[in-house]
């Protein structure tokens, strides 16, 4: 008897916990990270007691790492499908689709709304939750790999215009899908129709950043 309370009360934290992640996320996608406390998260999630969030999640920098794990895994797990089906030599378009695509899908898969994307825009351009962002979801070795082929395409690059379109590319990554989910979730129209449209159309992008002329002040920088 006393394993099936015990098993109960495992459900039920396991529950309030989601149900945590869930007006977390919503919330800091909506109005920011450092504008939401966690009085308003527990009041969004359900719950009476104002210090369920600490109980659960610790500090709010806590509560945001496991955000971030909440979805990375998976992300990473479908790049890494991706990177084991490539072919023998990838080139440009092949590494920057298995930087792009796995994150629509993985937002397709979530189904409407979604707040992930702009949950991460504004981690993205926080400068002391970016750090997390980066541990927790930008170091994993597949992303690693498809960062270093991408790399091995690009060798004959000056670097400084390398690390210029880097940042480009950083941006449109960031802020492109946080866009479209904004659209989404207020019922606007978007350019694409689907997540996997959405890619496509922001692998084209990043491709000609990447393949773009350099001029002639570039090539001497």
């Amino acid at each position: 008897m006393h394993r099936v309370d015990r098993g109960r009360r495992t459900d039920r934290a396991a529950e309030t916990r989601e149900r945590i992640l869930d007006a977390a996320e919503r919330l800091f996608a909506e109005h920011g990270v450092h504008a939401v406390s966690n009085r308003a998260v527990a009041e969004a999630a359900g719950q009476g007691n104002n210090t369920v969030v600490g109980y659960h999640f610790g500090t709010k920098t806590d509560l945001v790492r496991a955000l971030i794990r909440r979805h990375a895994g998976a992300v990473d797990a479908r790049r890494e499908a991706m990177v084991a089906a490539l072919g023998p030599a990838p080139g440009v378009r092949d590494w920057v689709d298995a930087l792009v695509r796995p994150g629509a899908e993985h937002l397709a898969a979530a189904g409407p709304p979604t707040w992930y994307a702009r949950f991460g825009a504004q981690v993205m351009t926080d400068p002391a939750l970016r750090e997390i962002m980066v541990a927790e979801s930008l170091t994993s070795p597949t992303l690693t790999a498809v960062l270093d082929g991408l790399g091995s395409c690009l060798d004959v690059m000056p670097v400084e215009v390398r690390l210029e379109r880097a940042d480009i590319c950083r941006q449109l990554l960031v802020h492109h899908f946080a866009e479209r989910e904004r659209a989404l979730a207020d019922g606007l129209p978007t350019p694409r129709a689907s997540w996997a449209d959405a890619a496509t159309g922001l692998v084209d992008a990043i491709v000609g950043v990447w393949t773009a002329p350099v001029s002639p002040a570039g090539r001497d920088a």
